[in-house]
């Protein structure tokens, strides 16, 4: 279990709402030119049932520096800082660690998920995310209609 689960970590950190594992061994097995930078770091957090947040940590960052964007089944989060004010340029930077380097991350959606909202807090980007089956794709109990013959007064089946 442990082989299969160091296998799948790194594209189970880039699916939301996946409950096929097939797809995403195909996935895994398939797309062997995309890295895996760990910059901005992210939970994928599963709120109830059909709802799930992406939370991403990204200090220094303003909301005009970043885009959101849903297109083909994919999210994309980027963010780029443009230029400091001047005032900023002369000060010297003894040591940097907060990381404020651009970055693009995709997250492959499952069918029927939907991006709801997104808000940015005390440097934490939260993604909103809602799966929404419709109805004809819901599973449903069939009755089973039939006759059952007596015979004498048992019931015969």
């Amino acid at each position: 279990m442990a082989n299969v689960m160091r296998l799948t970590t790194p594209l189970m950190r880039q699916t939301v709402g996946f409950d096929r594992f097939n797809d995403l061994f195909e996935t895994l097995l398939s797309d062997t030119t995309e890295g895996f930078d760990s910059y901005p770091p992210y939970n994928i957090e599963k709120v109830a049932e059909d709802k799930y947040r992406i939370v991403m940590a990204v200090a220094g960052f303003n909301m005009e520096d970043l885009n959101i964007m849903v297109q083909d089944g994919e999210l994309t989060v980027s963010g780029k800082i443009e230029d400091k004010d001047k005032s900023e340029k002369d000060v010297e930077i003894l040591h940097r660690g907060i990381g404020n380097r651009a970055f693009e991350r995709t997250f492959r959606l499952a069918d029927y998920i939907q991006v709801t909202q997104a808000d940015l807090k005390d440097g934490l980007l939260t993604i909103s995310l809602y799966r929404e089956i419709p109805e004809e794709k819901k599973p449903r109990m069939i009755e089973i209609k039939g006759e059952t013959k007596l015979i004498g007064n048992k019931k015969k089946n």
